[in-house]
């Protein structure tokens, strides 16, 4: 909250004032729709974490939980499926509890800012979807992992370690070629010539994605993107199609010139591996945890049950988790300028990716003026501000030694 509060008051102080790197760009009508769509998002996720987290407290600490536990436990259905059936009834009520914030940010935010395309009808089935899909893989993860912990032995945490991971590698092959055509369309882009550069500009370092395909993003909003996604042969370029009709063949190349940064930089490789040291650092202090008495007579149990104790223990570590979060955010911010200064030396000026950065961020109402701390706790990506400086000045040093030689 103090961080939002923080964010909000810096921009109403200094977003009446459009940035200089801006100018061409942005007007002052267009800049005040930028700062009262950063105003509005930042007080609904506010209201919405309160909500949510207040819900999850009284979970957690009105005795609800023991209740649950053992309710499920006089069916009788066995440790592993009372297992699936206290995580279940929780998502559950969360989710149902999340139903109306969620509506409200995509048919009034959302809508009020002219970003929302989505029908209520198209809405309702997504939210079908992603509750199947996401009992699905959950359902397969938690009962493996509850059979592991039952079955394992001592060292359990390891093979659950390994197979959790095997699951994530697995999934990351599968999304775009079985999980996200069940959401979006994703067609082989009609302008041919530009995917004719754009396998160009990918031969160019050595990469062969499987295809570049559009996606339909415009039916549920007027938000721009592209990204690479999937590994091995299912890997793939995907472009909205919102993208392809408000940027020019130069500013996609660009865009697509950045996200070749991060393959080229391995990033994703150092991404995955420094998410495997944490989780098998999590696992292992997971089973140390597990067996603990004190955590589960402190919420009302009287003996350990371990898929109660799972829960309780991300409950508790989760909140921790977050003060984490400027480590992983500074971390990114550093990839992203790798991939910027890749994309840079790529392209042959830094018009076109200056020029996409500038769109992308009129196009998504992006922040111009955050807090530099609040930048700094959250922010993935340079504020667009110092990002583009540094391209402008890091292009200038660049045309500067080509001249002299």
């Amino acid at each position: 909250m103090f961080l939002n509060r923080l964010n909000t008051s810096y921009l109403r102080k200094h977003g009446h004032a459009v940035p200089e790197i801006f100018q061409d760009t942005v007007d002052r009508e267009k800049l005040k729709n930028i700062s009262a769509y950063s105003v509005d998002s930042a007080n609904f996720g506010i209201q919405a974490s309160l909500v949510n987290q207040g819900f999850f407290l009284i979970i957690l600490l009105s005795g609800f939980l023991p209740w649950l536990a053992e309710t499920i436990s006089r069916w009788g259905w066995g440790a592993m499926i009372n297992g699936l059936a206290f995580f279940g009834a929780i998502a559950l009520l969360i989710n149902l509890l999340y139903l109306p914030f969620n509506l409200y940010e995509t048919f009034v935010i959302e809508e009020r800012f002219g970003f929302n395309t989505k029908t209520l009808r198209l809405w309702f089935i997504d939210l079908l979807k992603s509750l199947v899909v996401s009992a699905l893989l959950g359902g397969v993860l938690l009962y493996s992992l509850l059979a592991l912990m039952g079955k394992g032995g001592e060292n359990w945490w390891v093979w659950a370690w390994v197979f959790v991971g095997l699951v994530e590698l697995l999934i990351l092959w599968l999304y775009p070629v079985l999980i996200a055509p069940w959401f979006n369309k994703f067609e082989p882009i009609e302008d041919k010539e530009l995917e004719r550069r754009i396998y160009t500009l990918m031969e160019k370092v050595g990469l062969r994605p499987k295809g570049v395909f559009g996606m339909d993003a415009s039916k549920r909003s007027k938000h721009t993107n592209a990204y690479f996604t999937g590994i091995g042969k299912s890997k793939r370029i995907v472009l909205f199609d919102t993208l392809m009709a408000s940027h020019t063949a130069e500013e996609i190349l660009a865009v697509l010139a950045h996200e070749i940064g991060h393959w080229k930089k391995k990033h994703v490789l150092k991404q995955l591996l420094l998410a495997e040291t944490l989780s098998l650092a999590g696992f292992f202090i997971l089973a140390q945890l597990l067996p603990w008495p004190l955590l589960y007579h402190t919420f009302g149990f009287a003996e350990p049950v371990p898929y109660v104790g799972l829960f309780l223990i991300g409950a508790l570590f989760g909140p921790l988790g977050y003060f984490a979060q400027p480590v992983g955010s500074a971390i990114s911010r550093k990839f992203e300028q790798e991939a910027d200064d890749f994309a840079l030396d790529l392209m042959p000026k830094a018009e076109p990716i200056t020029n996409a950065l500038k769109r992308l961020a009129v196009d998504n109402l992006a922040n111009l003026s955050p807090h530099p701390f609040y930048a700094w706790f959250y922010y993935s990506h340079p504020p667009l501000v110092e990002r583009i400086s540094r391209l402008k000045t890091l292009s200038s040093k660049l045309t500067g030694v080509i001249n002299v030689f």
